[in-house]
């Protein structure tokens, strides 16, 4: 499992031993988390925040020395969903997979996560099924991939906010023509502030078409003498 810093993954609380919590990554190896990257502020019982057993989504801080470093505190409710729902998504593929090739199943999922994620496989078999038809052939996959076309999944929205400001005479018109874009929903929040969303199936397709009109932002305002910066955290 290729990891990350600044990922977020979903884990389960092992064990808490003083001021250390373990976890096990899904799919993937133990990882830590200290007292500080619990939650903010003074923290009086770990378990408050963790116990053995729960299911929860951390972000990786540091690799080194074959530790894995993860923080708590520092993942938005956003990004808790965003991990969340790929979850369940991930759950709905393995079980159409059992359904269709049966007991072999768990030998597949372990080839495919060798090389990625599930939910990436499944979502690229789905625009390209080459490399399902390699592994189960083509009559499986177009069975599974019927399946999953059949599927109402639940599209996952992506959301990012910006600031972006000028003092010219005509500067409405100008932030108008900035963030006019028929793919990205714009929402104006107050003080100069604004949200952008999108809404896929695919999280990292919403989340690169908001980075591509971040950028597009961030060009016009420069040739316009706006100021643009992205509100961090949001």
């Amino acid at each position: 499992m290729n990891l990350e810093e600044g990922e977020n993954v979903l884990c389960t609380v092992e064990k808490i031993q003083g001021t250390t919590v373990f976890v096990r990554i899904e799919n993937g190896p133990e990882g830590t988390i200290v007292t500080s990257e619990i939650a903010p502020g003074r923290i009086r019982n770990i378990r408050d925040y963790v116990v053995p057993n729960k299911k929860i989504v951390c972000k990786v801080l540091r690799l080194k020395q074959g530790n894995i470093e993860l923080s708590l505190r520092r993942v938005t409710q956003k990004e808790t969903k965003e991990v969340l729902d790929k979850y369940q998504q991930e759950k709905s593929y393995g079980s159409i997979l059992k359904s269709v090739v049966g007991e072999q199943a768990l030998n597949i999922l372990e080839k495919i996560r060798e090389k990625e994620s599930l939910y990436d496989f499944f979502e690229e078999a789905k625009t390209n099924p080459k490399e399902i038809e390699k592994i189960l052939g083509k009559e499986k996959a177009a069975k599974i991939l019927g399946i999953i076309n059949t599927q109402k999944i639940k599209s996952i929205k992506i959301k990012k906010e910006i600031k972006l400001t000028t003092q010219d005479s005509d500067g409405l018109d100008k932030i108008k023509d900035v963030l006019s874009n028929k793919e990205i929903i714009v929402k104006y929040i107050g003080r100069g502030r604004y949200s952008l969303e999108s809404e896929a199936e695919n999280p990292k397709i919403a989340d690169k078409k908001i980075q591509k009109f971040s950028e597009e932002i961030e060009k016009k305002a420069k040739i316009l003498g706006m100021e643009f910066s992205i509100v961090e955290g949001k």
